[in-house]
């Protein structure tokens, strides 16, 4: 006779793993959540009142190899405001703020202790950024990952007014690029960060320049700028906003350019922070493949027309926010 714990799935720990995250799911509900935890689906009352004429705006992503460095410093609390932080940013780029996520879990045999600290990171994320876990999916499966590995994705929703969508506005040549710095590599360009890094340096390995570990370094939580913009989303003179994630600066910001409209960037115009040029150095990366894979310390880029650059400026100023002017549309 041959038990379901016998080949591999553990249905008892999956009920404790459900008990020890309650505390920090609950964390993250207001009066819209309608539902607890452990049910069929989530629900979540729309907020009708707040907006006239609202559009539902999702996301759903996952955080790459960066796994790959929480599994070697057996570090995992940091991976869920990744998470949430990457899914808010990208609905972010359309002009819309979060209501509410979902996680998706999967390992081939669940240690209770790794996600709960994989949740209590989403739930942290999740409250700063005004955004309720509402549910997920938590899956056992032997034989699929290697002993200790596991993998996420999650999926955002949130709310835009339909006249303040981002691709409704319309980029105009001559419009300014201003670029908000990143906290490191956020969640793109970490196999060939691994590859490069991985093979001269451990996870613990203090280098001088960067003024920490390789892996805290590597680690260094992928930023929200939902604070930043939060308050200026409905400004006419805000036009695009563009997240800087896997194909760089360039392939990223021209996902929101029109027909015949380029980007001319001044490269040097900022100080790229200390993991990318050790990345390049060690590597000997050529400078394209850099540009293509990596943010290179810029996370995010807003388009304003030239009128609106001043109050884009105060702004940023009042949020203790820095920020580069990069170039123009032309």
């Amino acid at each position: 006779m041959t038990t379901y714990k016998e080949a591999g799935v553990d249905i008892d720990a999956g009920t404790e793993a459900v008990s020890r995250i309650k505390k920090h799911v609950r964390s993250t509900f207001s009066e819209n959540v309608l539902t607890d935890l452990g049910g069929f689906g989530g629900c979540f009352q729309f907020p009708q009142d707040k907006y006239k004429e609202p559009v539902l705006v999702s996301s759903a992503d996952g955080v790459g190899t960066k796994l790959k460095l929480a599994f070697l410093t057996n570090r995992h609390d940091t991976i869920g405001q990744c998470l949430v932080n990457h899914c808010t940013n990208d609905i972010l780029a359309v002009g819309a703020r979060p209501l509410f996520f979902l996680d998706y879990f999967a390992a081939g045999k669940l240690d209770v202790d790794v996600f709960e600290e994989v949740v209590s990171g989403l739930a942290k994320a999740c409250k700063e950024n005004d955004c309720a876990l509402i549910g997920g999916e938590t899956a056992e499966m032997p034989d699929f990952y290697k002993p200790g590995d596991y993998d996420i994705s999650g999926t955002i929703i949130g709310v835009a007014e339909k006249n303040e969508m981002m691709p409704n506005r319309g980029v105009n040549i001559g419009d300014i690029l201003v670029g908000l710095p990143s906290t490191g590599l956020h969640t793109n360009g970490y196999s060939l960060a691994r590859k490069v890094l991985l093979d001269h340096y451990d996870c613990g390995d203090f280098v001088e320049s960067l003024g920490t570990t390789i892996g805290d370094a590597l680690l260094a939580i992928h930023k929200s700028y939902l604070p930043a913009m939060d308050g200026i989303l409905h400004e006419n003179w805000l036009v695009g906003i563009s997240h800087i994630t896997g194909g760089g600066i360039v392939d990223n910001t021209k996902r929101i350019l029109g027909e015949n409209q380029d980007l001319e960037i001044d490269w040097n115009c900022w100080e790229r922070p200390p993991i990318f040029n050790l990345i390049q150095e060690l590597g000997n990366v050529p400078e394209d493949d850099m540009r293509h894979s990596m943010n290179l310390g810029i996370g995010l880029i807003v388009i304003v027309r030239p009128e609106g650059l001043s109050e884009l400026q105060t702004h940023l100023a009042s949020q203790g926010e820095p920020y580069y002017q990069l170039g123009t549309v032309i």
